[in-house]
């Protein structure tokens, strides 16, 4: 266990260590933010013992803890000497950039106080871990980035030698009668198709079966369509996991859920499937009618 990566985010306050700690998150490390690294040594020993599985461990620490200029040279020399495999990731930016930075936000500067404002804050702190700078295994300048291209950045170190950690995408269909999925990144409406509803021998049916789907995919609208929009899901995904998105739910929806929306979802599920991705469908609405039936027939009893 001692061969597990360790990752030390630390550096100027403002230059995104926050945005990368997460980005570590989604490469399934597990994650400290503001660890008091007096505690680190004790943490691994703990760690190392336990059978916690994880790609790696990622620590944030900086000046919020007060110890921390007095103490981690010490640490870190020492946990070397036992064989510990860690890397220091430096985060830094231009005092202009943080001076904006910490406009925007709003925030407060961890050495802010009634004697210094913020441009002398930051000339304090930069001097202040110049010995941190120079023991570091990498510099990042986030001047530059914005918080997508550092993520990005980010997810290629916390990568690094080991297989890619696909996207989860999630297939769903759905009702509009019973309401937007929350949580879809992406939703089509398919209320435009054929509806296999006002057709009588159809109507208890539902999208997975041949019937519907052969009278839904054999119309002319439906071929053309679903050509149009899995070219544009073949064009979008590859940019979704290039941004590091760890989640895209892919939503298709027609008036109750039942036909048209499970078979354009079914479609989609059998066109993105690959042994290399991890995929899941889910038909929020499919058996909505059923309950329908249910309630009516109770209330002809009373």
């Amino acid at each position: 266990m001692k061969n597990l990566r360790i990752i030390i985010i630390t550096g100027r306050s403002g230059s995104g260590k926050s945005t990368a700690i997460s980005a570590f998150e989604d490469a399934f490390f597990y994650c400290v933010d503001n660890m008091p690294v007096a505690l680190l040594p004790r943490f691994l020993e703990l760690f190392v013992d336990s059978a916690y599985e994880t790609a790696g461990l990622a620590f944030v620490m900086d000046l919020r803890e007060k110890g921390f200029l007095s103490r981690y040279a010490s640490i870190f020399e020492s946990l070397k000497a036992q064989g510990y495999n860690f890397e220091i990731l430096f985060l830094e930016a231009d005092e202009e950039i943080l001076l904006q930075r910490y406009s925007q936000t709003r925030r407060h500067h961890p050495l802010s106080s009634n004697k210094n404002l913020l441009p002398e804050s930051i000339r304090v702190e930069n001097e202040q871990l110049k010995g941190l700078r120079a023991m570091a295994d990498r510099i990042i300048d986030t001047s530059s980035y914005n918080v997508h291209e550092l993520k990005s950045i980010i997810l290629d170190i916390a990568q690094k030698n080991r297989k890619l950690v696909s996207m989860r995408i999630n297939i769903m269909s759905f009702g509009f009668k019973y309401g937007i999925p929350r949580y879809a990144d992406l939703i089509i409406d398919v209320r435009f198709l054929a509806n296999p509803y006002f057709v009588p021998e159809m109507k208890a049916l539902n999208g997975k079966t041949k019937r519907v789907k052969n009278y839904i995919l054999s119309n002319s609208e439906t071929i053309i369509f679903l050509q149009k929009y899995l070219d544009l899901l073949d064009y979008l995904i590859p940019l979704y996991e290039k941004e590091g998105k760890a989640y895209l739910t892919i939503a298709a929806g027609c008036t109750g859920g039942q036909h048209r929306s499970v078979t354009i979802a079914q479609s989609i599920f059998e066109h993105i499937n690959k042994p290399e991705k991890q995929i899941k469908i889910t038909h929020r609405d499919i058996d909505r009618h059923k309950e329908r039936l249910k309630i009516k027939a109770v209330k002809i009893e009373d």
